[in-house]
């Protein structure tokens, strides 16, 4: 089995999309190709997110990390978002979501940010066991709140 991670760039759309859509739907949103190929293609396009793409076996597409930027005021840094990881079902089991997580901490690292978070749902308990494997750390004792500001 080989395993390679590669930083996606605007020429990868047609790949990216389907798999942003399917990861959409993973999390309960109908699919909406076009909806999906807008959003990532916008994504790529402005660079504003950083997409890691997971080949598995020299085909590209078995899965995908994004990064979003963002910063710490009182650490004065950066800090990145992971906001999506997606492994397709064929590539699970098999080490790509432990080699995205891992490619994406070794991207933060040499932007030198301050430190990757994520956020995932209170019962997706084989997330979490993924990311306590991988030495991510919970982090008690705060809240965290949001304002919807749209219907999605």
């Amino acid at each position: 089995m080989s395993l390679a991670i590669r930083r996606a760039r605007s020429a990868d759309l047609d790949l990216v999309a389907p798999l942003f859509d399917r990861y959409r739907h993973f999390y309960t949103r109908r699919d909406d190709a076009a909806v999906s190929r807008a959003f990532i293609g916008e994504r790529l396009q402005r660079g504003d997110s950083v997409l890691l793409l997971a080949a598995l076996d020299g085909a590209d597409g078995a899965g995908f990390v994004q990064l979003y930027p963002t910063f710490s005021s009182v650490r004065a840094a950066r800090v990145w978002v992971l906001n999506d990881l997606f492994v397709e079902p064929h590539a699970r089991r098999r080490g790509v979501a432990r080699a995205l997580l891992d490619a994406a901490a070794a991207f933060a690292r040499a932007d030198g940010a301050a430190r990757l978070e994520l956020e995932t749902d209170h019962d997706n308990a084989q997330a979490q066991a993924l990311y306590d494997a991988a030495g991510w750390r919970r982090f008690d004792g705060t809240q965290r709140y949001q304002l919807p500001l749209a219907q999605a």
